[in-house]
């Protein structure tokens, strides 16, 4: 039986508490969501912090102190951002790496966030894949456009980026490409043989519609605030937990087993301890 991974984004670098006052900022939020996840089944969090203002920060320190106690409380992948924020230099965003998480985004391509961008360069990503695998951690090739995955495949054929690969599809950010299952289809068709990936839809519909093109594509889920306050159209998610509940409750109903962090150290080669 396949299992199926679920990673939830309990916070991101948007998303802000007047957008929902359920969302974790201080890093005991952050542990507390994150462990209620875990218990939900999610497997993986994906990890950004804040500073004691409630904004975006790769301070080394704050990550830290969140993943100490994230550690204390159970056994759940970390992976961290190195997309970082809007407006954060490249140096900034590596930052949280030279923790040697088990896992940590890699953005392949730069792209349009709204009004403002993000900007990631071969040498970029060159540099960042490099870093990765210094610390022995295991990049999520996040790819918000088709030209993305084919930049992947320069580092992939430079020997830069090792298998297994995993992929994270980010579809409907605006002023990128939304999500549909016609979209997702090509950029699943464009893929490594025997990559993994993980299907992201960021707003409301696009989350939920991502669960079901997943599943038909073989694909891993995504949840969290980071990418979706909503439970429903117009009420909001009580906690990060109950959209990973979800996740579980449509992949059972699919005929999938739920993955724990183990299945998910074993299927990627995360590296022990």
């Amino acid at each position: 039986m396949k299992k199926m991974i679920i990673t939830c984004a309990v916070s991101g670098a948007e998303t802000t508490k007047k957008h929902n006052p359920a969302l974790p900022v201080t890093p005991e939020e952050i542990a507390v969501s994150t462990y209620e996840a875990y218990l939900a089944g999610a497997s993986i969090v994906h990890l950004h912090v804040r500073d004691k203002n409630g904004n975006p920060t790769q301070d080394i320190e704050v990550f830290k102190k969140a993943i100490e106690l994230i550690r204390q409380k159970c056994d759940i992948v970390i992976e961290v951002t190195t997309g970082g924020a809007v407006g954060m230099t490249p140096e900034e965003r590596l930052q949280p790496v030279r923790l040697s998480p088990d896992m940590a985004s890699l953005d392949c391509g730069t792209v349009n966030f709204g009004d403002e961008y993000i900007v990631n360069t071969l040498p970029i990503m060159r540099e960042f894949a490099i870093e990765m695998e210094k610390y022995k951690v295991r990049p999520t090739l996040e790819c918000f456009d088709l030209s993305h995955i084919y930049a992947s495949h320069v580092l992939i054929k430079e020997g830069i980026l090792k298998p297994p690969f995993h992929y994270g599809f980010v579809l409907n950010v605006p002023g990128g490409v939304p999500y549909s299952s016609e979209n997702l289809n090509i950029f699943v068709s464009r893929l490594p043989l025997g990559s993994h990936f993980t299907v992201i839809g960021i707003g409301g519909r696009a989350s939920l519609m991502a669960h079901f093109g997943a599943i038909d594509l073989g694909g891993f889920l995504r949840v969290g605030f980071e990418d979706n306050i909503y439970y429903s159209k117009g009420v909001l998610a009580k906690n990060n937990a109950e959209l990973v509940e979800r996740a579980v409750r449509i992949s059972k109903e699919a005929g999938l087993e739920i993955a724990k962090p183990q299945d998910v150290r074993k299927l990627l080669k995360l590296k022990e301890g």
